[in-house]
């Protein structure tokens, strides 16, 4: 019989240091995504299962867990990303015809880990426009990506880009069972060129040939220019390496020290984007600090079709991913009875100080307060000195 105290696979606590970071840096997101003017919504954890999975596809459906309503009998879901959710309140509840900014920060909940030490339970924070179709939004939303890792510390970022209409580009003229399209777009993903010659085998051979080319298409900004020779003169193509390179050179300009790569092979998420998608990656970790793209399609679902862009990312990556801060200042004081000294330490707090009172017996024992000063009695006063 397992311990009651042990926790299931892939589920943790998030003892005080941590937690105190985590909750830093949420406070630091969500006033920064206030500074650009997004509002601040709540969507709940658990949502009936159809309106939860509107849309989103095979994958969120497999990381999703179930239960059944014990008031309805209907089957519920708790969330495992919160899109969908913002989208149905975008579509519904807020029904505004102009331009939308949101934010949120909640847990989600996985069935499964996204790698071999990832949580199941994330805290997921994001960022989400609605309406508006231009690259101005696009760029607005890679701003406050770059800016979020910046709050957060993290060096040496590369922003990775790419578009999903390339390949759509690629492929418009044939046409692919669903299972089959899915299998090669994880092949491409993959850089599997053995998988993706077999599974394109009976496509046209100029559809084989540009399909290999993608996944060699990956570099600096001179990848752009190789796509224009090695890809078809699609519309669809020729619009996603324009917006490519619009969108790097204003990047370029206004996060300098951002390194900015190009993957065209890259469909992560490819039936979920409809036109450039990007990933930032934080130096010493294989995984993707933060994911997001455009995504016009995520209303439709909700019978209200708009121009949709944002991004996620996980709190607790990204506060282990962040360098250590220094310990909060604190102020020690002696726990007693007298009035003066209770009313000297209530002064103290209200004037926004942290005041750690010694309660009996526990004089030498530490925490996580960096207490640089005690309240003493000097005189027939309590004053705050140096320690």
């Amino acid at each position: 019989m397992a311990s009651a105290w042990l926790l299931p696979e892939h589920i943790a606590d998030v003892l005080p240091s941590q937690a105190r970071r985590i909750e830093e840096l949420r406070r630091e997101l969500l006033d920064m995504a206030r500074s650009y003017g997004c509002e601040l919504v709540m969507p709940p954890l658990l949502e009936h299962l159809d309106s939860l999975l509107s849309g989103t596809g095979h994958a969120l459906d497999l990381q999703t867990f179930k239960l059944v309503d014990q008031l309805s009998g209907r089957s519920l879901g708790l969330r495992a990303d919160t899109t969908p959710q913002v989208a149905r309140i975008d579509a519904h509840l807020l029904n505004r015809a102009g331009v939308t900014r949101l934010c949120y920060c909640g847990p989600v909940l996985h069935t499964r880990p996204a790698g071999l030490h990832a949580t199941r339970e994330p805290l997921q924070f994001g960022i989400e426009i609605y309406g508006h179709a231009g690259l101005e939004a696009d760029l607005e939303v890679l701003e406050l990506a770059l800016d979020a890792v910046q709050h957060a510390g993290l060096k040496q970022a590369t922003l990775d880009m790419g578009d999903a209409r390339l390949v759509r580009g690629v492929l418009a003229d044939v046409s692919l069972a669903p299972a089959q399209l899915d299998a090669l777009v994880a092949a491409m993903a993959s850089k599997d060129a053995g998988a993706l010659a077999a599974l394109a085998a009976d496509l046209p051979a100029s559809v084989q040939g540009y399909l290999h080319s993608l996944l060699s298409l990956f570099g600096g900004v001179e990848v752009l220019a190789r796509a224009r020779e090695q890809l078809p003169a699609h519309p669809l193509i020729a619009a996603a390496l324009d917006d490519l390179q619009w969108l790097a050179l204003h990047l370029q300009h206004s996060h300098p020290d951002i390194r900015i790569g190009f993957d065209l092979a890259d469909l992560t998420g490819y039936a979920y984007y409809s036109g450039v998608r990007f990933a930032l990656y934080a130096a010493g970790f294989s995984d993707a600090v933060l994911r997001g793209g455009r995504y016009d399609e995520v209303g439709a679902v909700f019978g209200r079709r708009r121009p949709a862009v944002g991004f996620s990312l996980d709190l607790k990556t990204l506060e282990a991913l962040s360098p250590a801060s220094p310990l909060r200042a604190a102020v020690r004081a002696p726990w007693g009875e007298d009035a003066e000294l209770r009313a000297a330490v209530r002064r103290l707090r209200e004037a926004g100080e942290t005041v750690v009172c010694v309660l009996p017996g526990h004089e030498h024992e530490g925490d996580e307060f960096d207490c640089d000063r005690e309240l003493a009695l000097v005189d027939t006063q309590w004053v705050v000195r140096a320690l």
